[in-house]
């Protein structure tokens, strides 16, 4: 029931399909697709900080008639800005140093960390009712993102699908040809890391594999570079997953590691 973000612009939608998509623009991450009401939506706009990450700049969600607004420490409810743990009809916040979490009625919960991973918990009433980077959560992976009718799609063309077309937006679409890079020579070092004892409860929770080549594109993306960003951002989402899942992971930050 969970749809993410994470790190080097990696997706996993509530199906379990993961890919890349880099766009910077201003794109529907979730939203509730039926016709007649929609009861959520959830817009998201990534860019790239200071250190060349790409970070989630602001998160846009309307939950029934509010609208609410999120930027690091900044929650923002029908335009005003507002004190955390702020509760208006059947929507609670709360933002901790790390995380903002909202918790909503209708069967919903956000969770970001102010940077750059983003996690939506949903209902299975919206079974087959959403669109967006999540996937229509019928169940089946591909089918209806990457493959719809006799279209298939590769995860560029499909998030590139999911702009959120405004008049002003000063962005380009990442280009749908670009094929990614093989990262083999890192195989060894993030399966290393992510079966490292600390995870021990994770691997049955989890699929591992999903993991270890979102690792090795993160490692390939950052050349070499020893930076804790291209490491540790695919580990604390493997982290969260498991424990999202029910699974204890022990302690795996040191004093020098992420």
């Amino acid at each position: 029931y969970v749809c993410s973000t994470w790190g080097n612009n990696h997706f996993k939608t509530f199906d379990g399909d993961v890919y890349q998509f880099p766009g910077i623009c201003e794109y529907n991450f979730v939203s509730d697709c039926r016709e007649a009401y929609n009861e959520f939506s959830v817009h998201i706009q990534r860019a790239l900080n200071s250190n060349g990450h790409p970070e989630i700049q602001y998160i846009l969600m309307k939950i029934k008639d509010i609208t609410v607004y999120l930027k690091p420490n900044l929650v923002v409810v029908d335009g005003r800005i507002v004190k955390t743990p702020y509760y208006t009809s059947g929507v609670l916040i709360e933002s901790g140093e790390i995380y903002t979490k909202i918790y909503a009625k209708l069967g919903m919960v956000l969770m970001w960390n102010q940077q750059d991973a983003l996690m939506v918990e949903l209902d299975n009433k919206f079974n087959n009712h959403t669109c967006g980077l999540c996937g229509d959560y019928n169940g089946i992976p591909i089918y209806n993102e990457f493959i719809n009718g006799d279209a298939s799609y590769n995860s560029i063309t499909y998030g590139n699908l999911q702009k959120i077309s405004k008049p002003s937006a000063k962005c380009d679409d990442p280009d749908e040809t670009q094929a990614l890079p093989s990262c083999n020579e890192h195989r060894d070092e993030c399966q290393k890391l992510l079966t490292s004892p600390a995870f021990a409860d994770c691997r049955l929770r989890l699929n591992l594999e999903m993991y270890i080549q979102a690792c090795m594109q993160d490692k390939c993306a950052c050349n070499g570079k020893e930076d804790s960003f291209c490491l540790c951002s695919t580990i604390s989402e493997y982290s969260r997953q498991c424990s999202h899942s029910g699974g204890r992971p022990g302690e795996w930050r040191t004093q020098n590691f992420c």
